[in-house]
């Protein structure tokens, strides 16, 4: 039999149901970007990397201001964050040499949301072949490379394109 080893899981499996508030109006509190997988800083958003990614990249745009829809965002929060998702789509061209992208806002539980009180679209880079059978047959993702290496990867690719 073969085994594939993710105890960083382990964090999210024990802690699911235990946070406090929002941990998307929470994150952008803390000053360790790195430590925090925050990217970008915009004045109405910020783009951070997801902890539990479906693929290597796998990024997100919230907005600060906490609302469950895109019906209640300002015009000026709708605009930065198609802004920062275009942005976001180029840096993952260069730096992760996807060969295509999903990108998606999955509003209310009954949509996929796994935060749905607080609205983000996700930016999720492709690459012909990535639905094999482990994600058909076992519903497991293969996550080719550690969160810290790809951050460091994607900093870079936003201070060269931003």
């Amino acid at each position: 039999m073969n085994r594939l080893w993710a105890p960083w899981r382990m964090k999210y499996i024990t802690s699911a149901g235990n946070e406090d508030g929002c941990v998307f109006c929470e994150t952008p509190k803390a000053e360790n970007d790195r430590e925090r997988l925050i990217l970008r800083r915009g004045e109405h958003t910020f783009t951070i990397m997801n902890l539990y990614p479906y693929t290597n990249g796998h990024l997100m745009v919230v907005p600060y201001r906490h609302v469950p829809d895109i019906t209640e965002l300002t015009p000026d929060e709708h605009l930065e964050i198609m802004s920062e998702a275009s942005l976001g789509t180029r840096v993952l061209r260069n730096a992760q040499k996807c060969e295509g992208l999903n990108l998606g806002i999955n509003m209310g539980q009954g949509a996929g949301a796994g935060i749905a009180d607080h609205v983000h679209m996700h930016i999720v880079p492709r690459w012909n072949g990535d639905t094999n059978f482990m994600t058909v047959m076992d519903d497991t993702r293969v996550i080719s490379e550690a969160l810290d290496e790809t951050w460091e990867k994607l900093v870079a690719a936003y201070a060269e394109l931003g």
